[in-house]
């Protein structure tokens, strides 16, 4: 049985340096696709299977991202106010049911001690982590079933989109080694949508640790993760020019990643 009180952690601290024309005015998380910000989609992709408890590791312009979400309701609905009692009353109901938790990681904190930090919160559990610009069709109960069948410390989602990121070298459904943005070869790569044990913190030193790096290189040599591989839709928003497909995708009705 699913554990829907697993937490889901969204990296969205970093600066996007690669997609200035945005991130200029804003983090890269709230980045609009289709009217609403990519992080959105993404949490709208876990809570389709149940998981609603998330926890943002922000930094960057961290205060769009609380402005967003604790206007969020005002914002979606339509509602009257009344400006002597300081009243409001919605006159619609859109609505999520997301649980949202907004931690200041800080702005020049790596990928893997954004995580670190986040230990106070996470305490002795399973946990999930995924970036705040990728997106997928990702089915998550076949994830978890698939991480706690093979009872390793740490599963990453590989996937086979055309630009590469981290490559991963996998013997049956152990990665065997981990390696950032190769050169050349062309096989899984790292997708995000982890599933961690609590023992991934003990490999990740502090703020200046990048995930991708010590953490998942040491936990490929320990024969400790796992791949779900998965053959289906995904793209990062790395660019200006992924920003424009993801929106075209969704203009047209042929966002592969909408399964709710």
């Amino acid at each position: 049985m699913i554990n829907q009180k697993c937490k889901v952690v969204i990296l969205a601290g970093g600066f996007g340096t690669r997609l200035r024309e945005e991130t200029e005015f804003r983090p890269k998380p709230m980045i609009k696709i289709g009217g609403k910000p990519i992080i959105w989609h993404i949490m709208k992709i876990y809570s389709y299977y149940g998981y609603n408890d998330f926890i943002i590791a922000a930094g960057y312009k961290i205060e769009m991202i609380k402005e967003y979400f604790l206007n969020f309701v005002h914002m979606n609905n339509d509602f009257t106010v009344d400006l002597s009692s300081n009243k409001v009353e919605l006159l619609t109901k859109n609505i999520e049911p997301f649980r949202v938790t907004i931690v200041d990681t800080g702005l020049h904190t790596m990928t893997g001690g954004r995580i670190k930090r986040l230990k106070p919160l996470i305490g002795n559990n399973r946990f999930m982590v995924t970036y705040g610009d990728g997106v997928g069709d990702i089915n998550i109960q076949k994830l978890m079933e698939f991480h706690i069948k093979n009872k390793r410390y740490a599963t990453v989602t590989g996937t086979r989109p055309s630009s590469r990121w981290g490559e991963l070298d996998i013997k049956e459904n152990l990665v065997i080694n981990f390696e950032e943005k190769p050169q050349v070869r062309n096989s899984y790569i790292n997708g995000g949508f982890f599933f961690f044990e609590p023992e991934v913190f003990d490999y990740i030193e502090g703020d200046s640790t990048q995930l991708e790096k010590e953490p998942l290189q040491n936990l490929s040599r320990d024969r400790q993760l796992a791949i779900y591989r998965h053959d289906g839709f995904w793209k990062a928003m790395d660019t200006y020019k992924d920003m424009e497909m993801l929106n075209k995708m969704w203009e047209s009705g042929q966002a592969k990643w909408k399964i709710w």
